[in-house]
């Protein structure tokens, strides 16, 4: 049975995860929502044969695997029943070259032999189509090429070639290396390569980790959560992905299978404040220039009426049409594999703030090199006029319901963000009848929200106007600003959460039945809300014995993705989820002690 014991290697390009016994089990290239030449994560009983690359030691009897030290390279030891040991080392090349980030969408793995007389087997098995074709392979003497209708990639190794082609087992009596990627000679022999990459792969995110400003406490964590949200961006135009993968279900048997290899404005507001909170800001400056690029041309499915729409494509793709993929059976056989997601033609009302809010820290940051001004501040009070047209209309919310519009509470908060925000921006930019103006749009958002939303039976604020029900983003109203934590209308709400949404220790993001029935997970990311929530109104215990539960729900390498089981603690939905690791980031600057308490 597979689960989501996965690591992550890749960089800001492409992405993929490994198992722990180091099978590559799934791998877009060369872009993050490519084709996945391996698929065998969602390819089910047909895993093998649907997208595999797998060094196999024979006679195997155990595995360890773990990241190095402040790194996105991943070591794997793979133990057979005799002495034998075999040490696998994977990474994707990241480093600065010629004033520049090198980035090929490039797999580089090097297999050396311990201990023992271990045999392996190679078995790479790319497909193309989403598992429906396999390539052509031609053979050089130390490469084979994957030929493929829109990609050709090229496997260089100075293992014996015939032995890779044929799947045949060998005794590993040396190290042997493999560098897969684009059809392109090496200029050098490919161990000579290996080394050098993986030195200033190495080298270049062991630099990038000590810029960051740690908390006291759970460092680990932290750092490996901030390496993986780094991984998540698309560099090349900023953008970030909700998750690597498609159609990991959030449940089992569920049908809630959707393609997460896209940005949402919503997830990268919340990347981008969780990096900007450890100082790591260039993966703002770039997100900036992502949207707006987005607000500039107005573009999206429906931006005729003013709309924004709530998820892109990360070159900034408009249509992201959804289709079944047949040719793929699911993970764990658990289908539909959806190609695409109809959210962007969804009304959800709430990103005017999501990206008002990614962008306010840039007018107020004077370390950047490209710090917001009166030309990104009008482009963003054109998203402010939406908001103040939009706060109290109808929308799927952010939960993204696929067949009923309701007014959310969240989508309103957010509207008012917005327009508190581009107050706050034009008082830094001495624009006082602007800042006079959004101020007053602000307090008037912000009447209606609490007139609206506030149901006075439950002593609660509640998920849409005149409702009744509740869902974990009203516990995000202290972070965003809209209610002090000790506010008695914030207590009421946190009451009524905890009745509601709690289900054993964790919280679901809402209970009310929805398009495909009542939830059976908890959202990772609404845990983490809750023990944010608890530890502004005081309860600082509760949360950080919380904290410490979440902690120990993370796979073995330290990743968290969407959903967990609160039945047998084991991990659903896409992976590796940036809401997720934003929330082991926020909560832990929250709950640890500070550098001077510690000492």
């Amino acid at each position: 049975m597979s689960s989501l014991n996965l690591a992550v290697i890749g960089n800001c390009t492409f992405g993929a995860l490994l198992d722990e016994r180091a099978r590559i089990v799934w791998a877009c290239l060369p872009r993050f929502d490519s084709d996945p030449i391996f698929a065998s994560l969602i390819a089910g009983d047909d895993g093998d044969s649907k997208g595999l690359y797998e060094v196999e030691l024979l006679d195997f009897s155990r595995a360890e695997q773990h990241y190095r030290d402040n790194s996105a390279v991943v070591v794997t030891r793979l133990y057979d029943s005799a002495d034998g040991v075999v040490e696998i080392t994977d990474f994707a090349p990241r480093f600065k070259h010629f004033d520049r980030i090198h980035r090929p969408p490039s797999i580089v793995r090097h297999i050396r032999p311990l201990s023992g007389s271990p045999r392996i087997r190679l078995r790479i098995r790319p497909t193309y189509d989403y598992g429906k074709g396999i390539p052509g392979i031609t053979r050089g003497s130390n490469h084979l090429r994957y030929i493929m209708p829109h990609l050709t990639l090229r496997l260089t190794t100075d293992a014996p070639v015939t032995y890779v082609a044929e799947e045949v087992p060998f005794i590993l009596e040396r190290p042997v290396t493999l560098i897969l990627g684009p059809d392109e000679s090496l200029t050098a022999a490919v161990d000579e390569t290996s080394r050098e990459f993986f030195k200033k792969t190495d080298e270049y995110w062991r630099e990038w980790c000590r810029y960051l400003a740690l908390p006291f406490e759970w460092q680990e964590a932290v750092i490996r959560a901030s390496i993986t949200l780094k991984l998540c961006s698309y560099e090349e135009t900023g953008a970030i992905i909700a998750a690597m993968t498609t159609s990991i279900p959030e449940a089992p048997h569920s049908g809630r299978n959707w393609d997460y290899r896209y940005c949402w404005l919503r997830d990268a507001y919340f990347v981008v404040h969780a990096l900007n909170r450890l100082g790591a800001t260039r993966t703002m400056e770039g997100y900036l220039s992502y949207i707006s690029n987005i607000v500039a041309s107005n573009v999206g499915a429906n931006a005729a009426d003013g709309h924004l729409q709530p998820v892109f494509g990360i070159s900034q793709e408009v249509h992201l049409d959804e289709t079944i993929c047949d040719s793929l059976s699911g993970y764990r056989n658990m289908g539909p594999v959806r190609v695409g997601n109809s959210a962007y033609n969804q009304i959800q009302n709430d990103g005017y703030g999501s990206v008002i809010l990614a962008s306010t820290q840039s007018f107020f940051d004077r370390r950047l090199d490209h710090p917001g001004d009166v030309s990104l501040f009008e482009k963003l009070e054109k998203l402010g006029q939406q908001a103040i047209k939009l706060w109290d209309q109808p929308d799927a919310g952010l939960w993204e319901l696929r067949t009923r519009q309701q007014v959310h509470t969240y989508s309103s908060v957010m509207c008012w963000a917005a327009c508190d925000r581009l107050s706050k921006i034009a008082g830094q930019l001495d624009m006082p009848e602007r800042q006079k103006h959004w101020a007053s749009a602000a307090k008037h958002i912000r009447a209606g929200v609490l007139e609206r939303a506030w149901n006075s039976g439950l002593n609660s604020l509640v998920s849409t106007f005149d409702g009744s029900d509740l869902d974990a983003s009203l516990l995000c109203l202290h972070e965003i600003g809209f209610l002090p934590a000790d506010d008695p209308r914030f207590l009421g709400t946190l009451d009524q959460v905890e009745k509601q949404l709690k289900h054993g220790r964790f919280i679901l993001r809402y209970a009310a039945p929805d398009d495909f029935g009542s939830p059976e997970v908890t959202f990772n990311v609404c845990t983490f809300w809750y023990i944010d929530a608890l530890a502004a109104v005081g309860r600082t215990q509760e949360a950080r014995d919380l904290f410490e539960a979440m902690l120990a729900a993370r796979n073995p390498m330290g990743l968290l993705s969407e959903d967990l089981s609160p039945n047998n603690g084991e991990l659903w939905g896409n992976f590796p989820q940036t809401y997720s690791m934003v929330g082991l980031i926020s909560s832990a600057m929250r709950l640890s002690k500070s550098w001077e308490e510690a000492y």
